[in-house]
């Protein structure tokens, strides 16, 4: 929540205005705590913590970690809030952390959730043993267009009451395709369709989400770097990571290590499932 004095002439400092308070996130843990930090996954925009479900079970069952999926505020069953910046997304999971009693995790995000994992990392590096960042680095993306029209293409979709299941999402599917036109992109933004007393409506916060658009497709300031291991692991198809990005990556993250995934696009963990599996367990620690 931002927190403002009343009747005050001029705005109140910077710390007072960024101000926000943490939401309880909706997660998911599969196997055991063992002796490694516990692995975090954080999905990006528009998914939710289902996204990566194939990959923590995969991860569970070969690295013998504990592993926790997370859905991100105002997205899957997590609460929604009308502030949606990096450091609000970043005291979720710190909130989450505490609850938990997790001391020290090893911290995954792919795409937004990357850039949450990078902030938590920023922010709070005693609580990050590691950071992995799956096709997205420390800058600005300049999407914001495309999203915008995703946005306002999930708004004016109009779906009867009545409707089954399948039939609400192909009638959804028809309504986004003149805006959204890959089918795949398509099926990924219906995920979100769920009925609710009758009624079909978007369970992502699409008002939050817009208004904080420019805040996700940029990243925060930060001046002091994360002194951890870090691996930036991005697809070779997809602009996500480009050359570009490798100065403000290595003053953020001296001790970063890029890959990139041979064939993989953006969504790295789908496109090429066994090599993006075995570039997380060879960044691992040993037990």
């Amino acid at each position: 929540m931002l927190r403002r004095l009343p009747r005050r002439p001029r705005p109140p400092p910077p710390a007072a205005r960024s101000a926000v308070t943490a939401v309880p996130l909706s997660h998911a843990a599969l196997g055991p705590a063992g002796p490694r930090p516990p692995l975090v996954l954080l999905h990006g925009l528009f998914g939710s913590r289902g996204n990566l479900q194939t990959a923590a079970k995969a991860l569970a069952r070969r690295s013998g970690s504990q592993v926790l999926t997370l859905d991100a505020r105002n997205h899957g069953g997590s609460p929604h809030s009308p502030v949606m910046t990096y450091e609000a997304m970043s005291l979720d999971v710190q909130q989450l952390l505490a609850r938990l009693g997790i001391a020290k995790c090893i911290v995954l995000g792919h795409s937004m959730g990357g850039k949450t994992a990078m902030a938590l990392a920023l922010q709070r590096p005693d609580l990050v043993e590691r950071l992995i960042s799956v096709d997205i680095s420390p800058v600005s993306t300049t999407l914001v267009s495309e999203f915008s029209a995703y946005i306002s293409a999930m708004k004016s979709v109009n779906i009867p009451a009545g409707l089954s299941r399948s039939a609400a999402r192909q009638l959804a599917d028809s309504q986004l395709s003149p805006a959204v036109q890959h089918p795949q992109l398509r099926q990924f933004l219906l995920t979100n369709l769920v009925e609710v007393e009758g009624r079909y409506v978007w369970r992502v916060n699409l008002e939050a989400i817009s208004h904080h658009l420019e805040d996700i497709m940029s990243f925060p300031v930060f001046h002091k770097p994360y002194p951890g291991p870090t691996l930036f692991l991005g697809g070779s198809n997809s602009p996500y990571i480009s050359s570009k990005d490798y100065p403000e990556i290595q003053r953020l993250f001296p001790r970063a290590d890029i890959q990139f995934i041979e064939g993989a696009g953006h969504i790295v963990h789908q496109d090429k499932f066994e090599e993006f599996i075995t570039a997380v367990l060879n960044f691992l620690p040993p037990p």
